[in-house]
């Protein structure tokens, strides 16, 4: 390839090794809700995602880039229409004697009125205006689909977040049991010190394991103010978490997204087609850069009154007019147009190897929080039988203690084990709801490309590809590695 050609090549479903996995019945393919957190059954949640959707500062940043694509997009399309534009001139102008004029205009002061239609039309032969519109009409889809792309992130944020707030609810929970347990077992130890079967170090042991524990509930009490202020940020509504009730994680319910995750899927993100949509537009503008080379041919025409003096402006014999086309080429610019060429073809490299990155990190994602629910499944069914054996091994030690047949340090080590299962149980509840929330958001959070939509059936297979903007070609129908959408 030459110097000002373009290097990169977008990646393919073959060459990322993806298999097709598209149903007979298109309609069948498993899907995402657009509104999935719903499914976690949270009437709160459901009210926060709302809220934030409606007044998030960086949504309505994106939509105001939105328009203003949109609006480029308008211009870009006049270029390729005939232009007709009115001008009224009335000059009082001193006619140099020692020049053209003859006496008695020369060396005199006149009015000159020009009343004037003028008309131009840049007849596209090489295809230079068509071309910028394609790159207008990308940018603008590319808006589109990274407005989407924020609301998808915002969802999935405050859903997040709210798991968060019920993660660290349950540990609460689980840390007020812990405090209730010890403040027993220390009644328990004094008693018993009371009655001669235990010392003053077994007494000091239990005693100070009660300040500890109330240590680990006022950090949890900041970490949850910490969350619902994140949550009332996402929400951008202050105090927006005041007056719910906290959020139980036992009390959400999973989402069902499926055992099987077709690769498809992954071409509902609207981040991939945004970052396609960026390549479509890089590539317009190469094409845009090409035409520079060749020549500009206009056709234009006027046609209105002209005088000397404002009162026979429009008089009969003030009519004038013209018409003819005007060519310019360009011959000598000092590398200007070489230099745009090269710096066009960079910039589409850039694109489409930021679209590459792009499709790797989602198939990473995918991949992450699939393993992860899987993982965190098969983790809760050893956790459960863990914390079941460490609950009945404290309740033989408690019992065995009472009856002054274990010493205090079985009854202390039982109560450790028991606590950390607890934990554990809290974390894995907690860890299994944020990885669906993560899946959901990986396969696009219910994205789905707009009903005017228009896809190619076949990939583009290199950076240096031409396809109009407003139809670009996607990877492979079903791969899940890229999707183009239309909006003007």
């Amino acid at each position: 390839m030459g110097a000002d050609a373009s290097h990169a090549t977008l990646q393919t479903a073959d060459s990322l090794g993806l298999t097709k996995s598209v149903p007979a019945d298109p309609a069948a393919a498993p899907s995402v809700d657009p509104q999935w957190w719903k499914s976690f059954g949270d009437p709160q949640l459901d009210s926060l995602v709302a809220q934030a959707i409606e007044g998030s500062p960086n949504l309505g940043v994106a939509r105001a880039r939105l328009a203003r694509a949109q609006a480029n997009v308008g211009v870009s399309r006049a270029a390729l229409m005939p232009q007709v534009n009115g001008a009224i001139d009335l000059t009082r102008t001193q006619f140099p004697a020692n020049f053209i004029y003859p006496a008695p205009l020369g060396g005199s002061v006149y009015n000159d009125g020009d009343a004037l239609l003028n008309f131009s039309w840049e007849i596209d032969f090489f295809g230079k205006n068509r071309s910028a519109l394609d790159a207008a009409i990308g940018t603008a889809n590319a808006a589109a689909a990274e407005a989407d792309a924020a609301q998808v992130m915002l969802s999935s944020n405050v859903a997040n977040g709210y798991v968060q707030w019920a993660y660290l609810q349950d540990r609460l929970v689980v840390a007020q049991r812990a405090l209730a347990q010890r403040e027993e077992l220390f009644k328990l130890v004094r008693d018993r010190v009371a009655a001669g079967l235990d010392t003053q170090l077994q007494l000091k042991q239990s005693e100070s394991s009660v300040p500890e524990a109330r240590q680990q509930i006022e950090a949890l009490n900041e970490q949850i103010a910490i969350a619902r202020h994140a949550l009332d940020a996402l929400v951008a509504k202050p105090n927006a978490t005041d007056g719910l009730v906290p959020p139980q994680l036992g009390k959400m319910k999973p989402i069902a997204l499926g055992q099987s995750i077709p690769a498809d899927l992954l071409g509902r993100r609207a981040d991939i087609a945004a970052a396609r949509w960026r390549a479509e537009a890089a590539n317009s503008s190469v094409k845009n850069a090409k035409t520079q080379f060749y020549p500009n041919i206009n056709l234009t025409a006027f046609a209105g009154f002209n005088s000397l003096g404002f009162g026979n402006l429009l008089e009969k014999g003030g009519e004038t007019w013209g018409i003819g086309p005007a060519i310019r080429l360009p011959i000598f610019e000092g590398g200007k147009l070489r230099a745009n060429l090269r710096g066009a073809s960079a910039d589409l490299d850039a694109s489409v190897e930021s679209y590459n990155q792009t499709v790797f990190d989602a198939l990473r994602d995918v991949a992450d929080q699939i393993t992860s629910i899987q993982s965190v499944a098969r983790q809760q069914t050893d956790q459960r039988d863990a914390q079941n054996a460490a609950e009945a091994a404290y309740d033989v030690g408690m019992q065995r203690y009472k009856a002054g047949l274990g010493t205090y340090l079985d009854v202390l080590t039982a109560e450790d084990t028991v606590l950390a299962q607890r934990r554990n149980n809290v974390d894995l509840a907690g860890r299994a709801l944020k990885a669906q929330v993560g899946l959901a958001r990986a396969l696009g959070g219910g994205w789905q490309p707009p009903a005017d939509s228009t896809a190619a059936a076949a990939p583009a297979t290199s950076a240096t590809t031409t396809t109009s903007a407003a139809t670009p070609a996607a990877p492979v129908a079903g791969s899940g590695v890229a999707v183009a959408t239309t909006r003007p």
